[in-house]
């Protein structure tokens, strides 16, 4: 099914379903209770799951499948981002010109750039990315200003000549009349689900992302690839030439991240420089790591655990805290108030931070390699319980008897 093994169709469809009832599954508390803080259905953070995680999966077919460490791919997410702007600006606010063209220029950049940082390799190619995305930031930033706007960010303007928006067009990013901020809301009890457009157009890009790097892990190409990252010598040694094999992953994981930044625009019709910064790479480095490196689900978990506390741990503050420990004896709720006051709020970079750390050291793999490891240890109490594999009853052979 969809070409793929029946083991990896069992896979996708299990993300699937978890992508599509995302609105339900991050919305475990009810909404008037202390633990709705950590909900996270909302339409703004659902997006960026996301939009993120489609950057994720791109930038791990480059560093995941071949090794080559990437900081410059940031500049591919603004390229996009500018070039859905742009096609709003100039045609309408209907969304698909724009990220079909974002694609496209984001994969004629990424060829550009990768043509050049690809005759080096190790910590020179990084070197090198990290060089082109901090010049396509000061270009964007106070160089090319008709283009990009400069620092106040480029966005769509009443004079702007919208050649093909209608009289009666929606007047926010849409998708041929389906406006992507509209939501319908569903209270069951004291939990209130929210179905949002923008998201599950998000949701259903993200599904088929996931799908095609299912698709090039494990074709020819994936391998060879995995050949690259593993001992490119011997392969140079084989006389096969890796450059267009690295050069093409390059350009497949820009053309993603160019889909990522189109996406981004399409949820806020805003591009700015800052999406290009060295934080923006590095933010995608981070999220291949913790979720593990190579495989095809850890860019997604690290992708949302690093959303989730940058938008729910960010949010609590003092009096988030105090509301927690008010049962507490005063001197007690104040003690532990400043306890976990760095940790929270502006400091939630601390807790990732220490949370990184904890999973290079503990967990080289990353979250998948958690998740495996948790199952292998329920496996291996299953088969050792009694009436497991490794406890079947083998009859006593019957004693030997002399004729």
């Amino acid at each position: 099914m969809f070409g793929l093994s029946a083991k990896d169709t069992r896979f996708l469809l299990i993300v699937m379903f978890l992508t599509l009832a995302t609105p339900i599954l991050l919305q475990p508390f009810p909404e008037n209770s202390a633990m709705a803080q950590f909900n996270a259905g909302y339409p703004d953070l659902m997006q960026k799951f996301a939009i993120f995680g489609i950057f994720a999966i791109g930038f791990n077919i480059l560093f995941g499948l071949t090794g080559y460490l990437s900081f410059g791919h940031a500049a591919f997410l603004g390229v996009g981002s500018y070039t859905v702007v742009w096609m709003y600006k100039l045609l309408s606010y209907n969304i698909l010109p724009g990220l079909i063209l974002s694609i496209i220029i984001s994969g004629l950049f990424a060829l550009l750039i990768g043509f050049i940082s690809l005759r080096r390799s190790g910590i020179y190619f990084s070197i090198l990315t990290l060089a082109f995305a901090q010049m396509s930031y000061n270009l964007a930033y106070s160089v090319l200003t008709p283009i990009t706007n400069g620092e106040t960010g480029l966005q769509v303007y009443s004079n702007d000549p919208q050649m093909l928006a209608g009289a009666n067009a929606p007047t926010s990013p849409h998708l041929f009349g389906i406006v992507m901020r509209e939501s319908s809301e569903f209270a069951v009890g004291g939990w209130v689900f929210t179905f949002n457009n923008g998201y599950y157009f998000c949701a259903i890009i993200a599904i088929l992302a996931f799908y095609l790097s299912m698709r090039i892990f494990r074709s020819p190409f994936g391998m060879m690839l995995r050949a690259i990252k593993t001992n490119q010598t011997r392969l140079n040694y084989t006389g096969l030439n890796p450059r267009p094999y690295t050069l093409a992953a390059f350009v497949i994981s820009g053309m993603y991240a160019g889909l990522a930044g189109g996406l981004l625009a399409a949820m806020d019709p805003l591009a700015g420089a800052e999406r290009m910064q060295w934080t923006a790479s590095g933010e995608v480095v981070l999220m291949t790591i913790l979720g593990g490196a190579g495989t095809l689900m850890g860019p997604v978990l690290g992708a949302g655990f690093i959303k989730y506390f940058e938008n729910i741990f960010s949010k609590i503050n003092d009096n988030v805290l105090h509301s927690w420990f008010a049962f507490m004896p005063d001197g007690m709720e104040d003690f532990l108030v400043a306890l976990v006051h760095p940790f929270v709020g502006k400091g939630w970079h601390l807790t990732l931070g220490i949370l990184f750390m904890m999973v290079v050291i503990f967990l080289p793999g990353g979250l998948v390699e958690g998740m495996q490891r948790i199952s292998r240890l329920f496996r291996r109490k299953k088969a050792t319980k009694p009436g497991g594999p490794d406890h079947e009853h083998h009859p006593k052979p019957a004693p030997h008897v002399a004729e």
